[in-house]
């Protein structure tokens, strides 16, 4: 059975860090490009970051880059999103999503074949 599970969310100051997980299950992360996603409250679901299935190149919104990185563990079958210096602005919930497509930058949400469940960040003082 496919699944990914995301994991590590949680109620950060402004100016914190979280890191979260995604673990796979049922397929091999590295042979997909994987995305990380955010939606908050109200708003469309907006791509954050992602790992591409061709060379694995790794891209960032604007409005995350210099903050986050994304990075993947093989052995564990994990990608990793770890968010720095973070905003009330990222508050929101944090998809991880998997797709067999190829493709040299990231793709649309509307691509990706596989869902976590999601887990919630919320950044406020």
């Amino acid at each position: 059975q496919v699944q990914l599970v995301e994991s590590g969310g949680g109620l950060v100051q402004p100016g914190g860090s979280l890191t979260l997980s995604c673990a796979a299950s049922g397929f091999t992360l590295d042979a997909y490009a994987i995305g990380w996603f955010r939606q908050a409250p109200g708003k469309e679901r907006e791509g954050v970051s992602c790992f591409t299935s061709s060379r694995s190149r790794a891209f960032y919104a604007d409005s995350v880059k210099g903050r986050f990185t994304i990075s993947r563990d093989n052995a564990k079958n994990t990608v990793f999103l770890q968010m720095n210096s973070l905003k009330s602005e990222d508050t929101a919930v944090y998809y991880c999503a998997a797709t067999d497509l190829v493709a040299a930058a990231c793709l649309p949400w509307s691509e990706y074949d596989y869902w976590g469940q999601g887990t919630q960040v919320t950044v406020s003082s």
